[in-house]
């Protein structure tokens, strides 16, 4: 098991998305449990459309498989969250006073509920949420110390929307989760124009973690989406709507966050479709099912859902044993030409010397009575001579 060093200071570590007023609370310390208000009735996102995601689940809806949220905490009071498991690593408890963990938990798993038209990507996962902070902020060692929670308790996939520095801590605990085989998707964080140039987000630039960009209706990337992190693929990341504790919704919803809660969804409808494939043989279907990418920041464009659980990809067909041949007639076996030739000249000397011998027994069987007859003595020659 790989192993780390709590840290003991603030990481430079923020939500996935764009700044928002603070709601109170503070990482690992006494939190105002306040989070936003939202709204009970809401309609269908250009999101819910995009994917297409009804078409998918005739195939697979994410039965089977176990994801992570590593965020905020969740409210399992929200009918569409009921399902829900809540873990804590903050010693705070694991209820959700930032709003955030429960918004990225509705789009991975929202089961569907009459009369409301949002669902998660996978609405029937077993889904677990581990609590790392209570704001907008974290330390580095509770951030770690989740991510490895959450394989601990059997997580297939994880995801992880925060955007943070370079740090030993991150980078084992990611290790540490790719060793065991768990897909690790990450925001790419976004663009704060008051935070001067961006700069590439951690966890998502670490190799084998499967780092998404927010995409907007048009398909392109989003102003807010980070262009110096590595993409992998995107995903809807603006005008979303998600789930809020309270047994309320929340709209305008905006950030990587977001769009890499699609894409966890996504993953866990490919590991529940192919649970042989390892974790990097289901990174490489998202990326190379995606609709093409279009620039900087764009990685190989927006995910597919229904591309991701059925195409055949030919790396991934099983090859075919060839088959016996057919037994080959008699006279269809055929000596090298080599062979031949040297059967032929044996079989010509064998058949000189048989009719040879056929002669001189037949000339035998005349002659030697004859000359027994006559006591080998010379017989007349004819014509008088």
């Amino acid at each position: 098991m790989i192993g780390w060093k709590l840290a003991a200071g603030v990481l430079a570590l923020t939500i996935a998305t764009p700044p928002v007023a603070a709601t109170g609370g503070t990482a690992g310390g006494t939190a105002d449990c306040s989070p936003p208000r939202g709204t009970a009735t809401i309609g269908e996102t250009w999101a819910q459309r995009r994917l297409n995601l009804p078409e998918v689940w005739r195939l697979t809806r994410g039965a089977g498989v176990t994801v992570a949220i590593v965020d905020s905490g969740l409210d399992t009071g929200h009918p569409q969250l009921k399902r829900g498991i809540a873990e804590d690593v903050t010693g705070t408890g694991a209820r959700d006073c930032f709003g955030h963990g429960t918004e990225v938990a509705g789009i991975v798993a929202a089961v569907p509920v009459r009369g409301v038209p949002f669902t998660g990507v996978a609405p029937e996962v077993k889904l677990i949420s581990v609590k790392h902070t209570n704001d907008e902020r974290g330390q580095v060692g509770m951030l770690a110390q989740a991510i490895v929670k959450a394989v601990q308790l059997g997580a297939d996939v994880i995801n992880v929307s925060v955007q943070a520095s370079d740090q030993p801590d991150l980078r084992n605990a990611v290790a540490y989760a790719l060793a065991k085989n768990v897909v690790v998707v990450a925001a790419a964080g976004n663009v704060n124009k008051d935070d001067g140039s961006p700069v590439a987000a951690y966890p998502a630039t670490y190799p084998g973690v499967l780092s998404v960009g927010s995409a907007g209706p048009d398909g392109r990337r989003a102003d807010s989406s980070n262009p110096i992190t590595p993409i992998a693929v995107m995903a809807p990341g603006t005008g979303i709507t998600s789930t809020l504790p309270g047994q309320v919704y929340e709209e305008d919803l905006e950030g990587t966050s977001f769009a890499a809660a699609y894409v966890t969804g996504v993953v866990a409808l490919v590991r529940a479709r192919y649970p042989e494939l390892t974790n990097e043989e289901v990174g490489r279907r998202i990326v190379l099912t995606a609709d093409g990418g279009s620039g900087t920041g764009t990685g190989a464009g927006m995910v597919n859902p229904l591309l991701a659980v059925s195409a055949i990809l030919p790396s991934e067909t099983v090859a075919l044993a060839p088959q016996e041949p057919a037994p080959l007639a008699p006279d269809a076996i055929r000596p090298a030409p080599e062979e031949d030739a040297r059967s032929v000249s044996i079989a010509t000397r064998v058949a000189l010397f048989s009719l040879a011998a056929a002669i001189l027994i037949t000339l035998g069987s005349i002659t030697i009575p004859l000359g027994r007859r006559r006591g080998w003595r010379a017989g007349p020659m004819e014509n008088g001579s």
